[in-house]
């Protein structure tokens, strides 16, 4: 629990300092999109996962791979060298609670908020902006929607903002309705 709350103050530091310097250099929206872009990487990619948050690798390995992913996907400068300062740091195992705090600050900086939400199966384009209107009209704010799939919950949506959890799903519906027959 004590090492959750600093890689939190860990990873809240690294995303302040990156996002003041995007800040400055007018690129907190080319960073986030590179950010992103690595974010979707790792999840898709078990060995780039593996890379990154493994203690096995030296600095100088994660970085010269990490410096390739990059350059590959036309990575500002400034992404560049945020990831390799953090490899020669060994910082990269809170890259992804990096990456969470950086995109919260940049919606706190647009007027967003942030909502993640979990399907049984992708979503359209139209169900996510019929589902962005709706949050935005239940929040006043613009969502910002991070998608999940999970396959278990048959259908229905579960939807995140905060601390306020929405669960609409099958699976949570079918157990509700399993324990009112048992009589629990």
């Amino acid at each position: 629990m004590a090492s959750e709350a600093a890689e939190g103050g860990l990873a809240g530091r690294y995303a302040n300092a990156v996002f003041e310097l995007a800040q400055e250099q007018k690129a907190v929206d080319a960073v986030s999109a590179d950010l992103a872009s690595l974010r979707r990487a790792m999840e898709t990619s078990s060995d780039l996962n593996r890379l990154v948050r493994s203690p096995v690798f030296g600095a100088e390995d994660q970085a010269k791979a990490l410096k390739a992913v990059l350059e590959k996907m036309g990575a500002q400068a400034l992404t560049i060298k945020f990831v390799l300062l953090l490899a020669h740091k060994r910082r990269l195992f809170v890259l992804t609670q990096i990456i969470k705090q950086y995109e919260h600050l940049v919606a706190i900086s647009r007027g967003e908020t942030e909502a993640e939400v979990t399907a049984a199966r992708a979503l359209n384009d139209g169900e996510l902006n019929e589902l962005r209107a709706a949050l935005k009209a239940k929040l006043g704010k613009e969502p910002r929607l991070h998608s999940k799939i999970d396959p278990t919950l048959l259908g229905g949506l579960i939807v995140k903002v905060g601390s306020r959890m929405i669960d609409s799903s099958l699976r949570t519906k079918l157990d509700g309705l399993r324990s009112a027959m048992k009589g629990n």
